[in-house]
């Protein structure tokens, strides 16, 4: 059974790779990038070919145009579920963006709502230009997002500025969003992009190996004690001295 029920402009997300470098770019901009259920798939297949490819080593999420990063879902879209069931089963797009092992980088300009802003949360670091705008207007239109929105800002931004940006719906600009700690690059307009590359190639030039390890072991640490988190950033050091030898090898022979 088909996810959608009717027609409409599907948009696409591109894949482009130069160098160590990938760029997974959401090509709506029409429509301001506003998700389909088509693009809820290529997102997955984008970040299961950036993983798969060892010459990868980060990853940029941006959108296509100049007005938005990403408005969220089309509504329009969701009405073409069959019934909540299919909703359920749906393809997601945000755990394939969880589980990059690459480190990843949003580089924000315009709007970035719903799930856009979600977007943005499951990436590693934020690039934003100054004219950003970012919301999460679930729930005046009666529900909740179920994009990781509610997990990422209350361990980035602490409980009650998570509560006061979820509850309220409101929109909330760049400077705001750094305020409280959701935005770690600050840009002018324009520059989010050339920053979040010029970012993205520091990382890519360091071992694949030691970033994704370095990414691991950050992530455990919101789901582990201290004292497993050690034992996890231990075994990871095994494994990248491990990886060192067997180049150091390689070379040798």
């Amino acid at each position: 059974m088909s996810e959608i029920s009717q027609p409409m402009d599907d948009g696409c997300v591109r894949f482009e790779h130069s160098g160590s470098v990938a760029e997974i770019i959401l090509d709506r901009p029409t429509k301001h990038n506003a998700l389909t259920p088509k693009m809820y798939r290529d997102i997955a297949d984008c970040c299961a070919r950036a993983n798969e490819d060892d010459t990868v080593h980060a990853v940029i999420f941006h959108g296509a145009g100049e007005r938005a990063f990403c408005a969220g879902s089309d509504i329009k879209a969701l009405d073409g579920y069959a019934d909540f069931w299919a909703w359920r089963n749906r393809t997601d797009y945000i755990p394939p963006i969880i589980n990059l092992r690459k480190p990843a980088i949003a580089a924000v300009k315009g709007w970035a709502l719903g799930g856009g802003l979600e977007i943005a949360l499951a990436c590693d670091i934020r690039v934003v230009a100054r004219s950003a705008v970012f919301s999460a207007p679930e729930v005046a239109l009666g529900w909740n997002g179920a994009g990781g929105a509610a997990q990422h800002l209350a361990r980035m931004c602490g409980y009650g500025q998570a509560m006061k940006l979820l509850l309220t719906g409101d929109r909330f600009d760049a400077h705001e969003a750094h305020s409280i700690g959701m935005v770690e690059y600050l840009v002018d307009d324009s520059e989010e992009l050339a920053t979040a590359r010029a970012l993205a190639e520091k990382i890519a030039a360091h071992s694949s190996v030691a970033t994704q390890a370095v990414k691991a072991a950050v992530r455990s640490a919101l789901d582990v004690t201290v004292a497993q988190g050690l034992k996890i950033e231990n075994d990871l050091m095994s494994l990248c001295f491990a990886k060192v030898e067997q180049t150091k090898a390689k070379s040798a022979s």
